[in-house]
């Protein structure tokens, strides 16, 4: 059986461990093993697990390099990926991760196949350095949609004038459609890398160099920034931009959390006895917790709009759970009977979101989330908080018209009789929003069917990853 010679491509791939960056990116990687190419990923020993099912799809073209996550002081010992320490971990990952290059540059120099070009993710912009030392192509990935992309790379070349500059609006003229934003609503990592000190610049620095890649991949579609792709190609001045998305549609299977196991037959029997188009699913990604009075909030207003839903509630650590925080107020659950179904465990919300019975999706606006919201055609309720939410809001507000913002911000706390008026309302058959979302929906499934954009764009990437393999004339292929 073939185990992958100098007669098959090799490709090596780099996730950033937090589930937003690694779920798409192991979601690409299965296309490519679907296309003969042999590929590395690196990994840390504790996101091993989040690898089984790519490799058990791909056990004999899907290898790993599993290397110790280096120490770093403002990392508590044993984390290993931005879930298990919030956005605030970003930072002191990052720069951990990048210790990693000579362990990764001995792998390679010692390797008899060794791969023709690195695929990593944005938030590893230093391994473009790593990949002109060893002299390959680096493939910049991108989770997110490409205006954030280009939010990150003008406020990081910009960075001194910001920071003198007294206007609480940022203006991006040079962009499609000239998008502006509130100060406190660029993306967090731009707002604390202003501090430089040597881990915001290295993460700054970095966030820089990923337009100077050989190719730039999103997670996105046609129909949903093509006027951003084409930019961006002549931007760059080449056509090495894919938009592939949602590559949720292309990958094996939702992934469980192992340390939860969540009866995903009683979810869907529950949903099975609501009407079409009725339930709002309610979940804010994997590491915000809300804390007690945004818990309280959120329950009142749920039960004050009447609409049936299902929550999905993270649980914290035993110090947040006595504060309040991700804490369901007590009695809710008996209150509303029948009426909702709150779920304190992984849930699988691919599945959630594309059952007939789901109409809304009360969301912070991940992009994964806001595929995942667009794909099944839902629409879109934003809350967003932090990180690049901001900038996904305004893409589904202003540009699709497919989501309402219903609050904003990390700490902000809703009044209650307001957001459950606003939930009806979006909830409600004549809300403008779902026939949008109805329409997005067919444009994304379309992008990753036969002839698709983003099917177009995946065999164009394989093609020109291909013409970078140089095969070994009469090699044998190990048996």
């Amino acid at each position: 059986m073939a185990t992958g010679g100098s007669n098959q491509p090799h490709i090596l791939v780099f996730p950033y461990p937090a589930q937003g960056h690694m779920l798409p990116l192991l979601d690409l990687t299965h296309h490519l093993a679907l296309h003969d190419f042999i590929i590395t990923i690196i990994i840390t020993p504790k996101n091993l697990p989040t690898l089984r099912p790519l490799i058990s799809a791909h056990p004999i073209t899907i290898h790993t390099l599993v290397l110790p996550f280096p120490a770093h002081p403002n990392l508590p010992s044993g984390v290993e990926n931005v879930r298990d320490i919030g956005n605030a971990g970003n930072f002191p990952i990052s720069n951990a991760l990048g210790k990693l290059r000579e362990p990764i540059i001995h792998w390679y120099e010692s390797h008899h196949n060794p791969p023709v070009a690195l695929i990593s993710d944005f938030f590893l912009g230093w391994t473009l350095h790593l990949a002109q030392q060893i002299n390959i192509p680096r493939v910049a990935f991108f989770s997110s949609q490409v205006l954030l992309s280009f939010v990150l790379d003008q406020c990081c070349s910009v960075l001194s004038a910001l920071e003198k500059s007294s206007c609480s609006v940022v203006e991006f003229p040079d962009f499609p459609g000239s998008p502006s934003f509130k100060e406190e609503h660029l993306p967090s990592i731009v707002r604390l890398c202003r501090e430089s000190k040597p881990d915001t610049d290295f993460v700054r620095d970095g966030l820089m160099a990923n337009y100077s890649s050989w190719g730039c991949v999103f997670n996105t579609f046609e129909d949903l920034e093509g006027e951003y792709l084409r930019y961006l190609k002549k931007k760059l001045g080449h056509r090495r931009i894919y938009g592939v998305g949602p590559l949720s549609s292309l990958g094996i299977r939702e992934r469980p959390d192992p340390e939860n196991n969540l009866d995903c037959a009683s979810v869907l029997a529950w949903l099975d006895e609501c009407p079409d188009d009725s339930v709002l699913y309610v979940c804010f990604g994997s590491q915000k917790l809300l804390k007690r009075q945004q818990m309280e909030a959120l329950a009142s207003a749920l039960e004050q709009s009447g609409i049936q839903f299902i929550w999905v509630v993270k649980t914290g650590t035993a110090e947040q759970v006595t504060a309040g925080i991700g804490v369901v107020p007590d009695g809710f659950e008996e209150r509303i009977g029948k009426k909702g179904l709150v779920v304190k465990s992984w849930a699988p919300q691919v599945m959630i979101l594309g059952h007939r019975a789901v109409g809304g999706f009360l969301s912070h606006c991940g992009w994964n989330s806001t595929l995942e919201g667009i794909e099944a055609g839902v629409r879109i309720l934003g809350w967003p908080m932090e990180a690049d939410q901001h900038v996904n809001a305004r893409l589904l507000v202003e540009c699709m018209g497919i989501a309402t913002r219903v609050c904003e911000g990390a700490d902000a706390v809703p009044e209650p009789a307001e957001l459950g008026k606003a939930i009806a309302k979006s909830m409600s058959e004549n809300a403008p929003e779902k026939m949008k979302a109805k329409e997005f929906r067919e444009k994304a499934l379309a992008a990753v069917s036969d002839g698709g954009s983003s099917l177009n764009d995946l065999d164009e990437l394989v093609r020109e990853l291909r013409q970078l393999h140089k095969p070994v004339a009469n090699e044998m292929v190990k048996q």
